[in-house]
């Protein structure tokens, strides 16, 4: 698969590890408090915004494919996702934030799409679940594209924390859940993890461990 080398500039080379790691915190805590306030606006508004879920095959439902990342359907449903997503997020902003904004919009963008084509008919898909799912996949191979050993090690750290969560979420006799987004969202940062690996300034592959 053709990727796109990303390469670090001077100025990513300046921050220290602290300053990676309260900007990563910030976001996903920012993050996850966003889709903390949606849901009670979605609560106090009669659930107005689950109508920002995707239902599949229908035009008009396609501007909904990013929205539908950042609603849920009820307060247990958000928080089934929170701590994956604080979690997973954190280690995958720890990169940089502009890869992290690159690897999340492809996710985002790519398992909205795939919501939209190859869910069953009548039904309003919504969750970040999808994200967390590809957030997954491109922490696990990340590090194995780039040759990094912290990462390779924190890939299977994570593998082994949620892989069989994973597993059973992309079981298509778990119909429960979105297993099409979750499959579609896993093999998106599959992807991202080539499409965005990092290279270092000077065009050789990053094997620092950092």
């Amino acid at each position: 698969m053709a990727g796109r080398d990303v390469s670090w500039t001077r100025s990513d080379r300046g921050w220290s590890q602290g300053e990676r790691a309260k900007t990563a915190a910030k976001l996903m805590v920012g993050w996850v408090a966003l889709l903390w306030l949606l849901e009670v606006v979605d609560v106090i508004t009669g659930h107005s915004l689950d109508g920002l879920g995707i239902t599949p095959r229908t035009p008009s439902e396609l501007v909904d494919i990013v929205p539908a990342s950042f609603i849920h359907f009820g307060f247990a449903h958000l928080a089934a996702n929170t701590v994956p997503l604080l979690v997973l997020g954190f280690v995958a902003a720890l990169g940089g934030l502009r890869r992290f904004a690159a690897v999340a919009a492809l996710i985002i963008v790519a398992d909205g799409l795939g919501v939209w084509l190859i869910s069953p008919a009548h039904t309003n898909t919504a969750g970040a679940s999808g994200l967390i799912f590809g957030l997954f996949g491109f922490l696990v191979i990340s590090g194995f594209v780039e040759r990094r050993p912290l990462g390779i090690m924190a890939g299977i750290l994570i593998a082994a924390v949620w892989g069989s969560s994973v597993l059973v979420g992309i079981a298509p006799t778990n119909t429960t859940v979105s297993w099409q987004g979750h499959l579609v969202g896993l093999v998106s940062g599959v992807a991202a993890a080539f499409l965005f690996r990092r290279r270092s300034a000077s065009g050789s592959p990053e094997r620092a461990i950092r």
